[in-house]
């Protein structure tokens, strides 16, 4: 039974892709034979899995990445490959095991985002070729530098596969598997008892469920629906933005509601009882959120960006609208809305190219080529 080491900046209960990767993914990969470990950053969580999880507490940051380096280096000798969810990470002591490498999006351009040293409205395709200042530039070539060093690196769409090929990684080592997710319950309630439940009238009510980052956009989607009087709009999630998005929708009263982080149960009957999701943001590798409200037979309004255009069929199970468009983007929530009806009948349909077993049996077998 080959050994596992899943190496994270983020792990369940948290929220994030891949949090909800990790989280599926590995009792299956325990089913193939692999004996995983996983160590992310994080507090102590009283959730129990079939496998033993190391967290490192996020104190000041030179203290949490030594604790995280020396745990990963005890682990390293016992590991048969590092799977790592994230660069950056300290995990560059120890043996030179085998490694490979999801990339979900290009942490590069999230930090300089952060740290404003560019502008906000730069997006992640313009930042690929932009020039920007020294630290810009020291960015993008760690983060190409590490990717390279990898033996495989997984991405989850097309799209990002054409941008970590520009970092100047070999197509050979890049493997393109799409997201799924594992044992997707619909609410057993109908879709008018949760309604009733919530305390929703027949008003339509519009959810986005994002972690509160300004790319994912909810500010366009409030100034949206502000035009809208008819639309409420449900927020789903926390994060750094949320002071800020907070302000902006205080003069739209009771027509926004933000729930903060909710179980993944109570997320679904949401999806369930809306009449559309909106995801309306400047990146998506390939969207968890997009792919649960679709196999829920709820209809979106996307962004045209990145992945999205892979998972979401423009007129049949939802609608892209370019971004940032605000005039586009109220003109496919107005129609989705009307032809709801439509949208919803055909959201579920195509999504076996998203199986979870899938997903599974290519993730292993790249992991086995890689330890082989």
């Amino acid at each position: 039974m080959p050994n596992l080491l899943v190496a994270s900046g983020i792990f369940h209960p948290e929220s994030g892709g891949p949090a909800t990767y990790l989280k599926g993914i590995l009792p299956a990969l325990q089913k193939k034979g692999w004996n995983p470990h996983v160590i992310s950053f994080g507090d102590s969580s009283r959730s129990h899995y079939p496998y033993p999880v190391t967290r490192i507490a996020r104190r000041a940051y030179p203290l949490r990445q030594t604790h995280y380096a020396l745990s990963a280096r005890k682990l390293l000798d016992w590991a048969d490959i590092c799977f790592a969810h994230s660069i950056d990470l300290p995990i560059w002591s120890g043996p030179r095991v085998p490694r490979a490498l999801k990339v979900v999006g290009d942490q590069a351009w999230e930090r300089c985002m952060r740290k404003g040293w560019i502008p906000p409205e730069l997006s992640i395709d313009d930042f690929q070729t932009s020039a920007g200042d020294w630290r810009v530039r020291w960015q993008r070539a760690a983060r190409s530098r590490q990717v390279k060093a990898m033996d495989a690196v997984i991405v989850p769409s097309e799209y990002l596969r054409r941008m970590v090929c520009s970092w100047g990684v070999p197509p050979s080592k890049i493997h393109v598997i799409y997201n799924a997710l594992p044992d997707l319950t619909r609410p057993t309630e109908s879709r008018a008892d949760i309604r009733a439940q919530l305390g929703w009238d027949q008003r339509p009510i519009l959810i986005t469920v994002a972690r509160l980052q300004p790319w994912k956009g909810i500010d366009h989607l409030l100034t949206a629906v502000s035009d809208l009087p008819e639309i409420r709009l449900v927020i789903v999630g926390d994060g750094p933005d949320l002071p800020r998005l907070k302000a902006l929708a205080a003069p739209l009263g009771a027509r926004v509601t933000f729930t903060g982080n909710l179980a993944r149960d109570a997320v679904s009957k949401l999806m369930v009882a809306a009449d559309g999701l909106a995801l309306y943001s400047a990146y998506e590798g390939f969207s968890h959120t997009l792919l649960e409200s679709l196999q829920l037979g709820t209809p979106v309004v996307a962004s045209d960006c990145g992945g999205n255009p892979e998972l979401v069929r423009h007129g049949r199970n939802g609608l892209l609208a370019p971004h940032v468009d605000i005039p586009a983007l109220q003109g496919a929530i107005t129609e989705l809305l009307d032809r709801r009806d439509d949208f919803a009948a055909k959201a579920s349909t195509d999504m076996d190219r998203f199986a979870f077993q899938t997903m599974v049996d290519q993730t292993n077998e790249i992991l086995e080529s890689v330890v082989n």
